[in-house]
């Protein structure tokens, strides 16, 4: 986010008019303990979200998306969690909602939100994969991840060393034939740069 990020942590950037962090929260409505990682200058996030009861855990050193998670077990008391990014915006269904009405632990070690490349908004990349008729999910595709997901704990904590992708669990997932998918039925904007607020605000109708 450049110059944008230069006085606080991306996800107090606002859009829309609010912190990224909140529009990540609305799509969180229901889950009850929520828990955040902090790096990047964490004093004002700490202190956004400790009124809202959100629990922060302050990453001295970058773990990446697998570490950060790890790092955090210790605190959790679920075989399963789900985690977000908070650098996008959404319009349509609760994330959370559409993750926990296609969430099968008989079948699932990951459940990963995608949406087809024609729902996004402000993408730049590619499509990260397909979706099997199963639902199963093979790398590469017109499916983005909109970095929304239901994952097991145990392969996480299973994961070699304290700085990992969140790649390397999925492959391992995938390989056991664990690893699946459900589209977005929204639209959905990614808000990695700043060329993309104006894109995101005008998906959601919001008019300074």
């Amino acid at each position: 986010m450049r110059d944008l990020s230069a006085d606080r942590p991306k996800p107090m950037i606002a859009v829309a008019g609010r912190p990224l962090v909140d529009h990540a929260l609305d799509q969180l409505a229901g889950v009850e303990r929520l828990f955040a990682n902090l790096h990047y200058l964490p004093a004002p996030l700490h202190a956004h979200l400790e009124p809202r009861g959100v629990e922060t855990i302050h990453e001295v050193e970058l773990l990446e998306t697998g570490g950060g998670l790890k790092n955090a077990l210790g605190r959790l008391d679920r075989d399963a969690v789900y985690t977000m990014n908070t650098d996008a915006l959404w319009d349509g269904a609760l994330a959370a909602d559409v993750l926990a009405q296609a969430w099968d632990p008989a079948r699932m070690d990951a459940l990963l939100l995608v949406v087809a490349m024609d729902r996004t908004v402000g993408h730049l990349g590619s499509g990260d994969f397909s979706v099997g008729a199963d639902g199963r999910l093979a790398r590469g595709g017109s499916f983005v991840y909109t970095g929304a997901q239901i994952i097991r704990t145990a392969p996480v904590a299973a994961q070699a060393g304290a700085h990992f992708s969140l790649n390397a669990v999925w492959e391992r997932i995938g390989a056991a034939g664990r690893l699946y998918g459900v589209a977005y039925p929204g639209r959905w904007a990614d808000v990695g740069y700043p060329e993309a607020i104006s894109l995101a605000e005008e998906m959601v109708g919001f008019h300074v």
